[in-house]
């Protein structure tokens, strides 16, 4: 865990899982980045950059076989964007051969925390671009529309929004935890979803999602679930898979079902809707099988799918991205940290 000021790590010691975390592996500055990717990447973060890879070190020296690593961030700050960029460049560095995988919160289209979020995100993306292997896309404003709609909550909390990601973060890895029929790691993930390096900006969804009260109407079934997954309204990212074709997409399904009905289904999937799977890749999805489903489902999946209508949120970033640049507004801040404009070009 580390952030550029102590405040969020005072918040999580104090939490429920306080506990799940090594004293020693809370890393924090004193200062805070102040929104500025250039504080977190050059100035700030650079100076406590050594003692996160530290703690890396030595995390990954008890790992038997390291499969790889997961990152939590946010696109739209200074640290996530900054300093997390900075990270996953020196891990890459360290550990070339080993799977670096993160789960970005990208700038929401209608609700923005700060003015030059598109400037922080612009600067990541070409960093996450390099140097990742696998990219979730999340979004807030997409998250709270589920909890809203689907799960027909009120008055939506970051706790509610935490959980949809966990959900869908625990399916990506659930097959390395648990035993499964058809098991997949990172590294299958990223085979089987990137077909050119540099297209690994991936959608996720989780299914089943039903609000409380109409919970005991809803059948739990593997067509039930695969419908779901595949819902634009499920999607964690403010795109539209309806606008795009998939080039692949991946299934992983938790729980006890047989594998012929998975199988069965995601080829049911691909037939009926041929249209929205590009022709040059055949057999595009994927599919593996967990035997253990997440506390109080019977089964659940989780989807990634590497959809062409990611680029519709890279768009609405660069618009806003150019919309401020032409005027140079904002960007003392950052060419007051050592920035060069030339790095903006």
């Amino acid at each position: 865990l580390m952030d550029l000021e102590p405040g969020t790590m005072d918040s999580v010691r104090a939490g429920p899982f306080g506990q799940l975390f090594r004293p020693d592996n809370f890393v924090f500055g004193q200062t805070g980045a102040g929104n500025n990717w250039a504080k977190g990447h050059y100035t700030e973060g650079a100076e406590l950059i050594d003692s996160v890879l530290d703690v890396v070190r030595k995390e990954a020296e008890g790992c038997d076989c390291l499969q790889g690593f997961q990152m939590c961030h946010s696109l739209g700050g200074g640290t996530g964007s900054g300093m997390g960029t900075l990270l996953i460049s020196k891990v890459r560095e360290e550990y070339p051969d080993r799977v670096m995988e993160t789960f970005s919160v990208i700038p929401s289209p209608k609700v923005s925390d700060t003015v030059v979020e598109p400037y922080n995100a612009v600067l990541s993306f070409h960093q996450l671009v390099e140097n990742t292997d696998e990219c979730f896309l999340l979004d807030n404003e997409a998250l709270y529309d589920i909890c809203f709609r689907t799960l027909k909550l009120t008055t939506p909390t970051y706790g509610d929004l935490n959980h949809l990601v966990s959900a869908a973060m625990s399916g990506a890895t659930c097959c390395l935890r648990f035993p499964g029929q058809l098991n997949c790691d990172l590294r299958k993930i990223a085979v089987n979803l990137v077909p050119f390096p540099r297209l690994h900006f991936f959608m996720t969804g989780f299914a089943p999602l039903t609000s409380r009260g109409s919970q005991q109407y809803r059948a739990l079934t593997v067509p039930e679930l695969t419908q779901q997954m595949f819902d634009a309204k499920n999607m964690m990212c403010a795109a539209d898979p309806r606008h795009g074709r998939y080039l692949t997409a991946a299934a992983l399904f938790r729980g006890r079902m047989s594998t012929k009905e998975v199988d069965e289904q995601m080829l049911n999937v691909q037939n009926k809707n041929s249209s929205y799977f590009v022709e040059w890749i055949p057999n595009n999805n994927k599919a593996s099988v967990c035997d253990i489903p997440p506390k109080g489902l019977k089964m659940a999946v989780a989807f990634a799918g590497n959809s062409t209508a990611i680029q519709e949120m890279f768009k609405r970033v660069a618009e806003y991205f150019t919309a401020m640049f032409r005027r140079k507004a904002f960007l003392h801040w950052y060419t007051g940290e050592g920035m060069d404009e030339m790095e903006f070009t």
